[in-house]
């Protein structure tokens, strides 16, 4: 079926169509949400509302881009808002401890579990690592780094989900490993390797 037609029917909402964008589109949705948020229970919920998203807005998608990019931009989108929530939760927590509220943050408890479909590393410990390294950089560096990187789109794709430039991609790239190997350095210098 042609791409157009297909948005048509979802437009329309044709139950058939949405069956087949959720088969076409769940595990890519779900991969990219858990590239940014590496919790599985995270990553589900996220991947719920980017459908929600998707069923509640697919009336205005005007075919500007690929469906694809724009499944993929909600999918970053949601998940970046989830960790700004986090990470507010987070400060609230501490201003709470601060102020005599004992809120016991668990830091490492958001990397519990980590399944990456995309990710073969050698064991559990350096992938969430690796994870925590990458949510230490700042957001843009974080979105494109992921999904160059982890998701393995081209320049091209991410330039079209992120709508930066190629050349601002490249450059945020630049800036992610370098940040990645000064933040790992320090952790292994610390660890004492």
């Amino acid at each position: 079926m042609e791409e157009q037609q297909f948005i048509t029917l979802l437009q329309e909402g044709t139950n058939l169509a949405y069956g087949q964008l959720l088969d076409e589109y769940q595990q890519k949705v779900f991969a990219t949400c858990i590239s940014f948020v590496p919790n599985q229970e995270d990553a589900e919920d996220i991947a719920q509302e980017v459908f929600i998203e998707v069923f509640k807005s697919i009336h205005k998608f005007k075919g500007d881009s690929k469906l694809s990019t724009w499944i993929y931009r909600i999918s970053v989108n949601k998940s970046l808002e989830f960790i700004r929530r986090k990470n507010t939760k987070k400060r609230f927590g501490f201003m709470q401890s601060l102020l005599g509220n004992d809120m016991p943050i668990d830091k490492s408890a958001y990397f519990t579990e980590f399944n990456h479909p995309g990710i073969q590393l050698e064991n559990k410990e350096k992938s969430e690592l690796l994870f925590a390294a990458i949510n230490k950089l700042p957001e843009a560096q974080r979105m494109v780094y992921t999904l160059n990187k982890i998701e393995d789109l081209s320049y091209q794709e991410v330039s079209a989900i992120t709508e930066k430039s190629i050349s601002s991609i490249e450059s945020l790239l630049f800036r992610a490993k370098k940040n990645l190997k000064e933040i790992l350095h320090d952790y292994y210098k610390k660890e004492g390797y």
